[in-house]
């Protein structure tokens, strides 16, 4: 968990100190199952992707029903929620808002609408490059928009098609023509559950079985908390429909380059999810046996940041023989909270968050690795409550390069001129971090830890290098355009 679990906007009044994942969607289609309950599990598992809001939607081939609400699932719902939702097939949404205001009921989602006589809903992880644009387009059609999101815009588009289409795949399949940018998405109507990919692959979406059901979920851990057999990947670019007929696949648009967002990897995806036939502890443990190659230090123990910078210090300490040490505590009941700590608590920070183990600690020469910096102002924090804990050198370790570029695709980065890593060097940021040393794991050594080749990834924000195009409206508000050669 590192930076981004640190730090709550309610906590530091300010924006979360490094990059924040978008949401995590769910489908189910399992006659003769609780779908409704098998959701609520999966969506337990992703909680970790968006604790914003949370919602799922249940239909038992006549009526749709939905239940969605600010707040984390176990917040949301309650067991008497659970056993109104009945039906055969379901999604479900926990959402971290970085298109359309947070606060908003109606940004929550399953979003729902209706395509003449039928009713659908629709979860979606990612973010659209041209919402601008088709927002207008569709307005110039008669719709009507209740929320902020790009999520709204791909509902509209999918109902519009599939009337023209008079098929609803057919409307999916239009819909994915025209939308540009990131999006793993779940949409169900009375009767089916349907589930869609980028032609990039940015997002993840995974397919999954069931006894006789299927299951697709943003991550393996989701699948594997209800018992269900990973099948594959929802490929890039491609349509499944599950119905009363079975899976039925198509590629809607050809698929482009594979550009899997690497910071699944590196912090969103939990340690026991696997993508491309690895798990993420096993690749974030190579990563720290790669920084400890690359950047090695004297020192008398390894501590990771909990959760995700963890695996990394036990690869540290078993490639460099350094002991590996548990240091600092994680408050696991600290999550999003509609109560407002008092201006003493809030001085406390990142204590809320995390504590130090003074007894372990104390009189050591620390390593300490953590997944990414991106403002640096929680790492500083870090580094300030290690010293006053009695360490008497810190030195940082981090299993990825400087991030330097803002994302588009569904990750909420500040502008490019707040990335601590595009205005000032490692040794100006080691300096305002105040650590006794700093190292960054390079690119090379960061993908290789995953086992699969650099060109499945997208690494835009360490190299500039966007896989889909970004209108220029878009990156105005958070590029600075003259930094790109």
């Amino acid at each position: 968990m590192s930076e981004a679990d640190l730090t709550n906007d309610w906590i530091l009044a300010e924006t979360p100190d490094r990059p924040e994942e978008a949401c995590g969607v769910f489908g189910a289609y399992a006659p003769g199952e609780d779908v409704a309950r098998l959701t609520y599990f999966g969506l337990h598992a992703l909680q970790h992707r968006g604790q914003e809001s949370a919602g799922i939607a249940v239909a038992d081939g006549h009526t749709l029903t939905v239940n969605k609400d600010l707040g984390l699932v176990p917040q949301v719902f309650k067991e008497s929620d659970l056993t109104t939702l009945v039906g055969h097939v379901a999604i479900g949404h926990t959402r971290y808002s970085t298109t359309g205001s947070s606060s908003r009921w109606e940004n929550a989602q399953p979003m729902v609408s209706s395509i003449g006589p039928t009713t659908i809903a629709l979860a979606h992880n990612g973010n659209l490059v041209n919402t601008v644009d088709l927002r207008d387009k569709m307005k110039g059609k008669g719709f009507r928009f209740r929320s902020t999101t790009d999520s709204e815009v791909i509902a509209s588009l999918v109902d519009y098609f599939t009337q023209q289409e008079n098929s609803m795949r057919a409307g999916i399949r239009e819909t994915m023509k025209r939308i540009s940018g990131a999006y793993a998405v779940v949409l169900m109507s009375e009767e089916a559950l349907y589930a869609f990919r980028d032609p990039y692959g940015v997002r993840p979406l995974v397919l999954g079985r069931l006894g006789e059901g299927w299951v697709v979920a943003s991550e393996t851990c989701g699948l594997d908390i209800i018992g269900a057999k990973y099948v594959r990947d929802i490929a890039p670019g491609e349509m499944v429909k599950i119905g009363s007929e079975g899976l039925e696949s198509q590629q809607a648009v050809p698929a482009q380059k594979p550009s899997l967002c690497m910071f699944e990897f590196i912090y969103f995806a939990r340690p026991d999810s696997v993508m491309y036939d690895c798990t993420l502890y096993e690749a974030r443990s190579r990563m720290g046996e790669a920084m400890a190659r690359s950047a090695p230090v004297e020192a008398d123990m390894v501590i990771g940041v909990p959760d995700s910078g963890v695996p990394a210090a036990v690869g540290f300490a078993r490639e460099s023989g350094i002991p590996f040490g548990e240091g600092l505590v994680k408050n696991r009941y600290v999550g999003r909270t509609f109560i407002s700590p008092t201006e003493s608590l809030r001085q406390q920070g990142i204590r809320l968050k995390l504590n130090p183990l003074r007894h372990v600690i104390e009189g050591k020469r620390l390593i300490v690795t953590d997944d990414s910096i991106v403002r640096g102002n929680t790492s500083r924090k870090l580094v300030a409550l290690l010293r006053d804990a009695g360490a008497v050198e810190v030195h940082m370790r981090i299993t990825s390069p400087p991030v330097k570029w803002p994302c588009f695709y569904g990750i909420d980065t500040d502008t490019q001129e707040q990335l601590i890593g595009a205005v000032k060097t490692v040794e100006e940021v080691r300096e305002f971090i105040g650590a006794d040393s700093l190292a960054y794991l390079s690119i090379e050594d960061m993908v290789a830890a995953t086992g699969a080749p650099h060109e499945d990834y997208c690494l835009a924000c360490f190299n500039g290098d966007y896989p889909v195009d970004i209108p220029d409206s878009v990156k105005a508000g958070k590029l600075s355009l003259e930094s790109i050669g």
